[in-house]
């Protein structure tokens, strides 16, 4: 898959587009959307709560994933089903996890989509929270462009916490769903975040290149960038599609 196939697909990974309208024209887009509002909250639940437990643990290897803390998706936000002890936090995000708007936003409402990733402590401390936040407003039937207004003044009154060095997740899943098209489980990855930065500094979308930079975030409002590396193999050790 090309890059540009990635940006459109890992939407949990997730790409976000830059690019703000004012609140008619985002409407506008999402009316032309294939998901263009939000579906009953039945249709983001798994039923089954052992079944959200495995699929989150899916994320990271065993080795990782067996002492982590998972959390669930309940109707009033992510809770913990796990208690972990090494600091690790496995979840299945949502696809309001991805692009705000813009062409990559195609899957901003859609229920099908399933993101298991396994933060290690420091992401767990500094990007979870963002997870929390987008859940706990997309929940309390917010829009896009309140939830991109709260998340700013979150950061600039320091109620959301500063990026730590040396965050990173695991996307290893060969369960993960991240679009409706015939590349749904993309491949197997690690993501890095890091203060904004060129993409340059890491060689990032250079040809044969293996690292890739994330939109994700980008500083819309998230002041976050997010290097993607694949592994080559999903969380069980068996072999992932290559780029």
């Amino acid at each position: 898959m090309n890059r540009k196939k990635f940006q459109a697909t890992a939407s949990l990974g997730f790409a976000l587009i830059l690019i703000l309208g004012v609140t008619w024209q985002a409407q506008a887009q999402d009316a032309k959307a294939p998901y263009p509002s939000m579906a009953p909250l039945e249709q983001y639940l798994i039923a089954d709560r052992n079944d959200e437990i495995a699929l989150a643990r899916s994320a990271a290897p065993e080795a990782i994933s067996r002492d982590a803390t998972i959390l669930v998706l309940g109707r009033h936000g992510y809770e913990t089903a796990v208690e972990g002890k090494n600091g690790f936090v496995c979840a299945v995000e949502r696809a309001w996890m991805g692009p705000f708007d813009g062409e990559f936003a195609v899957n901003f409402w859609n229920p099908k989509i399933r993101g298991p990733l396994c933060f290690n402590p420091p992401a767990a401390r500094s990007i979870l929270p963002l997870t929390y936040k987008r859940t706990e407003m997309i929940l309390a039937g917010k829009s896009k462009v309140q939830i991109i207004n709260a998340l700013k003044v979150a950061y600039e009154k320091k109620e959301l916490p500063p990026l730590e060095l040396g965050a990173m997740s695991y996307m290893m899943s060969k369960d993960q769903y991240l679009s409706d098209d015939g590349s749904h489980h993309w491949m197997a990855h690690l993501m890095f975040y890091t203060p904004l930065m060129d993409g340059a500094v890491w060689g990032a979308d250079l040809p044969h290149s293996p690292v890739m930079l994330n939109p994700q975030f980008s500083g819309a409002p998230e002041p976050i960038d997010v290097f993607m590396v694949p592994t080559g193999r999903w969380s069980d050790g068996t072999a992932a599609p290559a780029m």
